[in-house]
């Protein structure tokens, strides 16, 4: 017959993961990102609230001025495939 204390349930303990000098530390972790979440949550950020529209881009244009001039340079490429049939 076993012990019933060996089968009793065990509290829950938070375990702290090791820093690299060792020590525990107690802050709480951020999760993980999966490296789509940074543009998402910018996008969040910046174009939430009461602000006109261009407050909002010129906000996220200043933070993220690469992003920003890709999505020109993409509406550009389709404005001007879009006139090019025209005469």
């Amino acid at each position: 017959m076993t012990d019933s204390t060996a089968l009793a349930p065990m509290e829950a303990t938070t375990s702290l993961a090791p820093t690299p000098t060792g020590l525990t530390d107690t802050a709480p972790h951020a999760p993980a990102s999966n490296g789509k979440t940074a543009l998402a949550d910018a996008f969040r950020e910046h174009f939430s609230g009461d602000a006109p529209l261009a407050e909002k881009a010129r906000s996220f244009a200043k933070a993220r001025p690469w992003t920003s001039a890709a999505f020109v340079g993409v509406a550009a490429l389709a404005l001007l495939n879009t006139l090019r049939g025209r005469r």
